[in-house]
Order: structure tokens, then C-alpha cells, then sequence
């Protein structure tokens, strides 16, 4: 009989600060042509894993193509959006993360990073599909493995030449309760949403979720609900030629009349007047 037996270095560092590295919340997404995306931010970094479909990672000077097997971080507070087809919908695994920051140079300091998987996407599908299983069952200590996991996914990425990352610790520690509102926000904001419903998503009061996610973001979850709609009626006004009624009611708002009102409280002229502007532009 012949055995192997390999020692672990016990004075090896660990390349990823799991002090400053914190996993805020995971995702699942198939895109919809009905749903027009908008150009938006999050105080953390987002994680894109693509399983299906493809499309662009739309950012405010441009697009990237993205496609099956690939891997994207966009850094906090840029600007992004996906847009996909129809013919081919793009599905994707996102996930949330404090502290870190990607740093390549395919994104000439743009704010993202990109790796295009030839091969071994498998192994990061089926850790991601593990992140995903110890979340939906909640059993205990699943945040810990949760945390593992991400930390498994973010070295296999740092062992590829063309990536790499850097752990910058916040300024202020993040919520994860509201940065998984605001990633709700961002995906439901046509729906019919109260204060009542997003404290629901996070099973905590509506008290504490206003104070918590005023605090974070500087607006309360219903201001920043209606930012939502009022940036997504932009487009609607300037791009087509649905009527105030419909766009008030596609966008979720209770009336034509609450939505002239909030328009004109947020943008400073009416949706008529907006248009017209628009329209000689």
C-alpha cells in the first residue's frame, strides 16, 4: 500500500481580507422585454455569473457584449444596466459584495472587470448553484459557508492572469437589509409596493427599514421607489408615444395625477412639458 500525505502551510495568508469582504445578498435573473432597465448604481460591487442567453452590460459611455461562461464585477456606484432580446434572454447569477474592487485592464479604469471563461465555468456554476442551495435553506451556519463559498469563487478568479481585485474596507459598514431592498427596488419597482411589502423581503419592521436605509442611502425606501419610476418615465416619454394615463399606471403610481405631480416635484417641469423637450431635441 502506498499513501500520499500533503501538510498544509500554516503560514500561508490568505490573498481575500474576509474582515473587509462581506457577501450582502445573491440574485437570480432572466431578462424580459418588457422590462426596460435603467441605468443604475449600488454602494457595494456587483457579481455577475452568466448562465444563459446573451446581451450587453450597458454602462454611461458604452456596452459591452456579454455571453454564457462569462464573469463580471462592475465596482460600487457605477453606472450599469443589462439589456438582452427576446430570441435570446439573458440569464444570469449576481451577487452582492462589500469591500472589494475590481482592478483589470480590459476596463481602461472604467469601473468593471470582465473575464471570459474558454474554460472551467463549471466549477464556478457549481459553486455559485452551492451558494444558492445553502441560501434557499437557511440551515445553520449557512452564512458562514455562503461567505466560504465567495471567497472560493474569488480566489479561482485571482489565480487567472488577466484578473485581479483589491479589499478596500467601507467608509461606514453596509446594511445588508437594505442593500437587498435596493436591489428589490431596482427589479420591482412597477410593481404596487409599499414600505410594508420591502420590510417583508427582509423580515424586519418597517421602522427599522426606514431609519436603517435613510441612513445608508440618504432617501427613505418610498423616495427612492419613486426615483425609480420617475427615471424609468424619462424613457417612456422621450422614446414613445404611450399616453400620461398608461405610463402612470405601467409605472406602478396610484394616479395620473400623483404621477404629473411627483414628476413635476422631481424633475421641475411637467411630463407634457418634458416631452415636448424631448421630442424637439
Amino acid at each position: 500500500m502506498s499513501t500520499n500525505c500533503y501538510v498544509l502551510d500554516p503560514l500561508a495568508v490568505n490573498p481575500i481580507d474576509r474582515s473587509v469582504t462581506k457577501l450582502l445578498y445573491v440574485s437570480v435573473a432572466r431578462y424580459s422585454t418588457e422590462w426596460h432597465s435603467i441605468l443604475h448604481t449600488h454602494p457595494c460591487a456587483e457579481v455577475f455569473f452568466v448562465t444563459g442567453g446573451r446581451g450587453h452590460l450597458k454602462l454611461a459611455d458604452g456596452s459591452l457584449p456579454i455571453n454564457v461562461g462569462d464573469f463580471i464585477i462592475v465596482n460600487s456606484n457605477v453606472e450599469h444596466t443589462e439589456v438582452s432580446s427576446e430570441e435570446h434572454p439573458l440569464e444570469y447569477i449576481v451577487m452582492g459584495v462589500d469591500g472589494l474592487e475590481a482592478l483589470s485592464g480590459d476596463d481602461g479604469g472604467k469601473g468593471y472587470s470582465i473575464v471570459h471563461f474558454q474554460s472551467g465555468s463549471e466549477q464556478i456554476l457549481f459553486y455559485l448553484k452551492s451558494l444558492l442551495g445553502e441560501i434557499e435553506t437557511h440551515l445553520p451556519g449557512y452564512n458562514i459557508i455562503c461567505q466560504d463559498i465567495l471567497e472560493v469563487i474569488l480566489l479561482q478568479l485571482m489565480r487567472r492572469s488577466e484578473f485581479t481585485v483589491t479589499f478596500i474596507p467601507s467608509t461606514r459598514k453596509s446594511s445588508k437589509e437594505c442593500a437587498v431592498v435596493r436591489r428589490y427596488i431596482d427589479n420591482h419597482f412597477k410593481e404596487n409596493l409599499t414600505l410594508d411589502d420591502l420590510a417583508a423581503v427582509v423580515h424586519v419592521s418597517k421602522y427599522y427599514l426606514a431609519h436603517a436605509f435613510s441612513r445608508e442611502y440618504g432617501t427613505s425606501p418610498i423616495n427612492y421607489l419613486l426615483s425609480c419610476r420617475i427615471k424609468e418615465s424619462l424613457y417612456l416619454l422621450s422614446e414613445t408615444r404611450l399616453p400620461l394615463s398608461q405610463i402612470s399606471e405601467t409605472l406602478g403610481f396610484s394616479s395620473p395625477s400623483y404621477f404629473s405631480q411627483s414628476f413635476r416635484r422631481i424633475q421641475g417641469i411637467s411630463p407634457i412639458q418634458y416631452r415636448k423637450n424631448s421630442q424637439k431635441e
